[in-house]
């Protein structure tokens, strides 16, 4: 039986070294990008986000699904009612122009849309429009190397995703994200490197930033869609295990049909995608990274860093 390694503490007391901020229009240096500890989206996490990243390519450096990123972050903005005062071009030029900017070849990237400091009363909408910045900076493997090779562990976590009635999960709103936190929180006091949360019926949800895919067999269940993000990696996941000529359904499932599953993996932005080696204590499969999860992830870096040209529209360079 193969024995469960610890965790190592991933987090750090490292800052983040972001160079030159787009920030409500102009470039300016990390240091001058300020807000006031009065602005509403401090107090209350009225915020919308979006993870981005850009890769090297044969070509130079891409960032992988642009417009989709885009589009979900004026998405959220819609359901928070926020205006936010810049076009969905004007935005994009800025997240090409941050990259480029900066000389990065490969980062991750954030644009966030806050309400400011105009009045602190609960109701957002006197701070409209709001207020908008895009920073990246250098990040790898969100994990750790380690989980990429070996498969991260993971613990379910006591907190529940919020069900759709309570908060907008199809949005990705700062407030949302202390779920996620106090999660992430609680599986890493725990020795794990990640939290699965459940839904309120205790089905599987995902994890405190990532979609969840699972295999048996050769086919790929994807969990479906119910309080859990519309993932942009989740779709690009999808598309490319088709192409691998993997049969995908999307389903339901009790995070004991996890355990009792060939392979277990997460992906996301940040996350790309990180096998699942341990649930709960429990061996995923021979508790290492799968077979078949290795393979889809070599196939996903060959199309964000461009070697595939089948995935070409998924790139848009920044020179």
């Amino acid at each position: 039986m193969a024995t469960e390694p610890k965790a190592k503490n991933i987090g750090g007391d490292s800052r983040i070294k972001a160079g030159l901020i787009w920030m409500n229009g102009q470039m300016v240096p990390q240091e001058e990008a300020k807000v006031s500890v009065l602005t509403h989206a401090l107090h209350y996490g009225t915020s919308v986000f979006e993870g981005i990243r850009a890769y090297d390519t044969p070509k130079g450096p891409a960032i992988f699904r642009l417009p989709e990123h885009v589009e979900r972050l004026f998405h959220s903005a819609k359901v928070l009612m926020m205006e936010i005062p810049f076009t969905p071009q004007e935005i994009s030029q800025a997240i090409q122009q941050v990259v480029r900017e900066n000389g990065y070849k490969s980062c991750y990237i954030r644009p966030l849309a806050w309400m400011g400091a105009h009045t602190l009363g609960v109701n957002p909408l006197p701070n409209n429009p709001a207020e908008v910045m895009v920073a990246a900076w250098e990040w790898g493997t969100y994990l750790g190397d380690e989980a990429v090779k070996k498969g991260a562990r993971l613990i379910t976590s006591s907190w529940a995703r919020f069900p759709a009635n309570v908060m907008p999960g199809k949005a990705k709103i700062g407030g949302n994200y202390v779920n996620s936190a106090l999660a992430r929180i609680e599986a890493q006091q725990q020795g794990a490197d990640e939290a699965l949360l459940l839904d309120k019926e205790g089905f599987v949800a995902e994890g405190s930033g990532e979609n969840i895919f699972f295999f048996k067999g050769n086919t790929l269940y994807a969990i479906e869609h119910s309080v859990n993000l519309m993932g942009i990696t989740r779709d690009s996941v999808i598309a490319i295990a088709r192409d691998l000529g993997y049969e995908v359904r999307e389903c339901r499932a009790t995070r004991d049909q996890l355990y009792m599953a060939d392979e277990v993996f997460m992906v996301g932005t940040a996350a790309e995608i990180t096998p699942v080696s341990y649930l709960d204590h429990r061996a995923i499969g021979k508790g290492v990274a799968g077979e078949h999860t290795m393979r889809l992830r070599r196939a996903y870096l060959e199309a964000v860093q461009g070697q595939n040209l089948k995935y070409e529209a998924w790139l848009s360079y920044v020179n």
